[in-house]
């Protein structure tokens, strides 16, 4: 069986207070075109008995934690798209984890949602099972590039989902938004902005479309029968994220995430301060402070596993300290807080030696006594973290 070590947490910076579990969906209506996660169309038949797997799954990862496992911080429920499954299946998967583990005061409980798979009766059942967040994948607010990104979605589906989620009771929403994509001008991306604003969402993420090989998008680039988003016009597009979001009392807390007073994701709080998390469901990944697992992906394989009592882990990274203190540079300068100057040094870095200092003159370090990013340096991540490593 494989173990889930909960010793006390190694350095660097592995944030002990943080314990997550998260949790894969790999169900699909369709693939978009950008997308290249754990997701497959189809397998109506295999949504249930995948419910319930998960649930046996959970229970093998937590006999594995010993006889007292932390409290969960933070659960979340991703994809694909959880809201495929019954409602009463996501309940149950849910409360099996309640049984199993001791909630923290607060945790929070996150289900990513697609807007044309929220009706009443998932919204009900949702707020029932004591989700405190739905994470919906707007992307767009303009028809023509929902379509170009392969969403079955429209953008009037949006509003009426956050609505119909409102009314349930489902305490804060995030919406997902995807900045680049095909179709979209400057003005398209400025009026998705306002009109997810207008939806007075806790939460917005934006994200820059990336072109993975894998994908629809990928091979159109390759055959040349498309164009990758240019740098300059991403940029633009992020700016303009930056002043409208703030503009509407949004904090920017992390790179592409933005959310209003006391809103910020604890779920992801958990990756960025490198804390211990359980990874469930095919193709999930789980970190116990030193090393990475991660599950077979494909559902049938992964039922297979379950339903023979083992853990369906198909492989493990252990990171060395060289790759532990760069990982957690990188993770901890995503956020508004970055590092304070002891942690600066802690990771090896001089946080008033010369390349801080001309990241700073260059607006990409702010001028305190730590490491943190102003929004210019957000943008130019890799770059920053890359000269500071």
């Amino acid at each position: 069986m494989t173990t889930l070590s909960l010793s006390p947490a190694p350095a660097p910076l592995v944030d002990p207070a943080l314990f997550g579990v998260y949790v894969h969906v790999p169900f699909c209506l369709a693939r978009c075109h950008y997308c290249d996660f754990v997701t497959y169309t189809g397998m109506e038949g295999l949504r249930r008995p995948y419910a319930a797997a998960v649930a046996e799954e959970a229970a093998l990862a937590v006999a594995a934690l010993g006889p007292e496992p932390p409290p969960v911080t933070s659960v979340f429920v991703g994809g694909g798209t959880p809201t495929l499954l019954p409602a009463d299946d996501l309940a149950r998967v849910l409360g099996r984890l309640r049984a199993l583990l001791a909630f923290a005061p607060g945790a929070e409980v996150t289900v990513e949602a697609n807007p044309e798979t929220v009706d009443h009766a998932m919204a009900e059942g949702l707020a029932g099972a004591g989700v405190s967040r739905v994470s919906m994948g707007a992307q767009s607010f303009d028809d023509r590039v929902l379509a170009a990104l392969g969403r079955v979605h429209d953008a009037g589906r949006v509003g009426r989902a956050v609505a119909t989620l409102r009314a349930a009771g489902v305490p804060a929403v995030n919406l997902d938004l995807i900045y680049g994509g095909p179709g979209e001008d400057a003005g398209s991306w400025a009026a998705t902005l306002e009109r997810a604003v207008a939806l007075e969402p806790e939460h917005l993420s934006a994200y820059a479309l990336t072109i993975e090989p894998a994908t629809k998008f990928g091979r159109l680039v390759a055959a040349g029968r498309m164009a990758e988003p240019g740098e300059d016009d991403l940029a633009d597009r992020y700016d303009t994220a930056c002043a409208v979001l703030a503009g509407a009392g949004y904090g920017h807390y992390e790179v592409s995430n933005w959310a209003r007073p006391g809103q910020a994701s604890r779920h992801n709080r958990t990756y960025w301060r490198r804390g211990r998390y359980l990874g469930i469901g095919a193709g999930a990944h789980e970190f116990d402070g030193t090393t990475r697992r991660w599950n077979l992906p494909g559902v049938p394989r992964y039922l297979e596993a379950v339903q023979a009592g083992r853990r369906p882990t198909e492989g493990e990274e252990h990171l060395d300290a060289g790759q532990a203190r760069f990982e957690a540079l990188a993770l901890r300068l995503r956020t508004v807080d970055g590092l304070d100057p002891s942690e600066a040094r802690a990771l090896g870095v001089d946080p008033a030696g010369e390349e801080a200092t001309r990241l700073r003159a260059a607006g990409l370090l702010d001028p305190g006594p730590g490491l943190a990013l102003t929004e210019q340096g957000m943008y130019l991540h890799g770059e920053v973290v890359t000269r500071l490593g």
